[in-house]
């Protein structure tokens, strides 16, 4: 089963805490969704996140995980610095899994809801 990752932008708790009831319910009735929901404040939040670079490392990621940072950045021809700061990044936001086989993004799809 293929993992979904919807992130939301913006909105207000009330939306915020009926994901949480609705992925609550569906646990209760055995219907366990295999989808995550990560919530940003704003548009700026989401951007300092998800840059161009962090993009394209997510998508490498997704098709071939690696087993440390230094080989990332070597499959990637990028400054292990900066890979190092995409992947400290990304993981705080739970976008990329670090596990003992290494790092992998096991999203099949990454959706994004902008509330105006």
């Amino acid at each position: 089963m293929s993992r979904k990752m919807n992130i939301h932008v913006g909105g207000n708790f009330d939306a915020m805490a009926k994901r949480v009831a609705d992925a609550w319910h569906a646990a209760e009735e055995g219907k366990i969704a295999a989808q995550d929901n990560l919530t940003f404040v704003s548009w700026d939040a989401l951007s300092k996140v998800m840059t161009t670079k962090r993009m394209e490392l997510l998508r490498h990621l997704h098709r071939h995980p690696a087993a440390s940072v230094a080989a990332l950045a070597r499959s990637l021809k990028r400054d292990y610095k900066r890979v190092h700061e995409d992947v400290e990044s990304l993981s705080a936001a739970g976008l990329i899994d670090r596990d003992d086989a290494g790092l992998h993004a096991d999203y099949a799809e990454i959706r994004t809801v902008i509330a105006l």
